[in-house]
């Protein structure tokens, strides 16, 4: 499985995990992958643990007609980018046109600030569950969780494997599952 010709966008705010953003980031880009960074503004966004990426669009300027599927990591980056109307609508526009939404500990966050989890069986970190089950996720204990056009995952921990369902769905191998 390639993901050459695929395009993503990784949607990245102040206190990204690092981890959670460059491990996938670069598998993607190892397996083909164009990925472009989305930010609320352009030039460098600043992880929890000194990472510094540069966001080359912002959400006004990416147009989702552009990409495959949007990757969204966790940290403090999920919470920041809820407060902005126009990062949630972006969001909302990849579950409008079935794109795939790929997401990571906390992301789950703004997901739910998009109205898109409703009856969503999915993952994130521990700490998101009950904000996630008010909002009418079905919220699970599983390293990785794919259900309708969206993958989930916990931790660190689980990138091999979320890294892994997300080159399968995008390479269109399989529909939903979990692990």
């Amino acid at each position: 499985m390639d993901l050459s010709g695929k395009r993503i966008a990784t949607l990245l705010g102040e206190g990204f995990q690092d981890q959670e953003a460059l491990e996938p980031i670069g598998f993607f880009k190892s397996h083909g992958a164009e990925v472009t960074i989305v930010g609320e503004e352009k030039g460098a966004v600043h992880g929890l643990h000194g990472a510094i990426l540069e966001a080359e669009r912002t959400f006004n300027e990416a147009n989702i007609s552009e990409f495959d599927a949007i990757f969204i990591p966790g940290g403090r980056s999920p919470a920041y980018l809820r407060k902005f109307p126009d990062a949630v609508g972006f969001v909302r526009s990849f579950a409008e046109t079935d794109k795939l939404i790929a997401t990571i500990c906390h992301a789950g966050q703004l997901l739910a600030a998009a109205d898109l989890v409703k009856d969503l069986t999915l993952t994130g970190y521990p700490g998101i569950k009950e904000e996630m089950e008010q909002a009418g996720a079905n919220f699970v204990d599983q390293p990785v969780v794919a259900d309708r056009n969206v993958v989930s995952s916990r931790l660190p921990e689980d990138i091999p494997v979320f890294n892994e369902k997300v080159k399968e769905l995008l390479s269109g191998k399989a529909k939903s599952s979990a692990a």
